[in-house]
């Protein structure tokens, strides 16, 4: 092997250490979130100091994957799909532990919740649905990075319309509870702020997957009607 191909190896190597480090915080937030929507569910509170705990990760490993990009535009000064993929990756990351903050928002929210002996089950708005929603939205973008399958990654920015609407269906819902029994509106407004944490997750999907599209076809879809649809 020549001297241009251990040095091409080598950049290969640093490539695929941050696809994989970006998964890992990938999966990390996936878990936030899973276990936030389960103590909402469940009332297993129990599990808020690990979700918390593990955004501390998130952040430790968003800086790291930064740091690793800047040493690789530095070190190798990539070009054409390679600087795409380390200016997506940098971007992509962004949006990964802002999915984690609004996670850890939502295990705080629902300890809250649960500690005031209240339950928010009871009344009857589909925030599980809408955070299964979003999960899935989280889940389908990093495939889509994993692959880089666009059509995957559009059908996820597309899918984003639909948490939208159904967050804005369990807003009028709790208005009208809070309007019908003014004991709810405190509960009322938590779970509205768990709700909103929950529609910026799939929004974080969203923007997820325009990184998708950046790094496999160099179109920068954002603020777009592509990106609208």
């Amino acid at each position: 092997m020549n001297e241009t191909q251990h040095l091409s190896s080598q950049f290969d190597e640093e490539l695929n250490r941050l696809r994989t480090h970006v998964l890992q915080m990938g999966g990390l937030v996936e878990t936030q979130i899973s276990l936030a929507i389960e103590a909402y569910s469940t009332a297993e509170i129990s599990s808020i100091k690990s979700i918390i705990d593990a955004d501390r990760k998130v952040n430790d490993l968003e800086k790291a994957i930064d740091d690793d990009c800047a040493h690789i535009i530095a070190k190798r000064q990539p070009t054409a799909s390679d600087l795409r993929l380390v200016l997506g990756i940098s971007k992509i990351v962004t949006d990964l532990e802002r999915a984690g903050d609004e996670a850890k928002k939502i295990a705080k929210g629902v300890r809250r919740i649960y500690e005031s002996g209240q339950m928010p089950m009871q009344y009857g708005v589909g925030v599980r649905h809408l955070a299964e929603a979003a999960l899935a939205l989280i889940r389908q973008s990093l495939d889509a990075f994993v692959r880089l399958d666009v059509e995957l990654a559009r059908n996820v920015i597309q899918a984003d319309s639909e948490v939208d609407t159904e967050f804005k269906s369990i807003i009028r819902q709790l208005i009208t509870h809070m309007m019908e029994d003014p004991r709810t509106i405190t509960t009322s407004i938590e779970i509205i702020s768990i709700a909103r944490a929950i529609e910026r997750i799939g929004d974080h999907a969203k923007n997820l997957s325009e990184q998708v599209v950046f790094v496999a076809e160099g179109r920068d879809i954002r603020h777009s009607k592509e990106s609208a649809a």
